[in-house]
């Protein structure tokens, strides 16, 4: 196609190539990728925002997070250590679980179910049921401190626990904490977040 325009007074033709199709077919393309990249971006977007929302309900209801203070789980958990708690409806002996005691949130180590007997002797030997409690955590035992005469029951609904630094921890072998009710249990901390050098499933050996 051409037309004339004028330019400095004169007429000059100017030519209007049709484009090939090589030519259409890169700009469809170019149109093409543009559509898969707004279509992939907004749907990163949605997933960003569906895991956000998700992890917020599962932060809110189910799993708790948990700074250390104070050497009573020593050498398992250390102060400044950032660990999870889940909820759950059972904790079985040996894991550590996480409650309210005073307005604050303390770590023990289940020891003990309702019903069962309790026995620790002078050298900080546990038995439960009359079965000697395997304890690789710990790294020094001890009876005190206690005011409860053993052997000792633990009473119905209720949890018998015990921090791992014996020796420091006061815990169900005093009557100021005593057995932990299931109103007090927030859950069973089971993962370290921090420090980074220590992430991962808390192990009991």
């Amino acid at each position: 196609m051409r037309s004339k325009k004028p330019i400095n007074g004169k007429e000059t033709e100017l030519k209007y190539e049709k484009p090939s199709t090589e030519q259409l077919r890169k700009a469809l393309d170019r149109e093409k990728r543009k559509d898969e990249y707004k279509k992939t971006f907004a749907k990163t977007i949605g997933i960003l925002i569906a895991v956000a929302a998700f992890s917020v309900l599962i932060a809110s209801f189910f799993i708790k997070v948990h700074k250390i203070s104070g050497d009573s789980m020593s050498p398992t958990l250390e102060t400044g250590q950032i660990v999870v708690a889940v909820e759950t409806e059972k904790f079985e002996p040996g894991e550590l679980v996480a409650f309210y005691y005073n307005n604050k949130v303390l770590i023990k180590r289940v020891i003990g179910s309702p019903g069962d007997w309790i026995n620790i002797d002078a050298d900080g030997n546990v038995t439960v049921n009359g079965l000697a409690l395997d304890e690789p955590y710990l790294t020094e035992k001890s009876l005190e401190p206690t005011d409860i005469e053993f052997p000792y029951q633990v009473p119905e609904n209720r949890y018998f626990v015990l921090g791992d630094n014996r020796s420091v921890s006061i815990d169900s072998r005093k009557n100021e904490v005593g057995c932990i009710s299931k109103e007090q249990l927030i859950g069973h901390v089971f993962f370290r977040i921090y420090p980074f050098s220590e992430f991962g499933i808390i192990t009991n050996n």
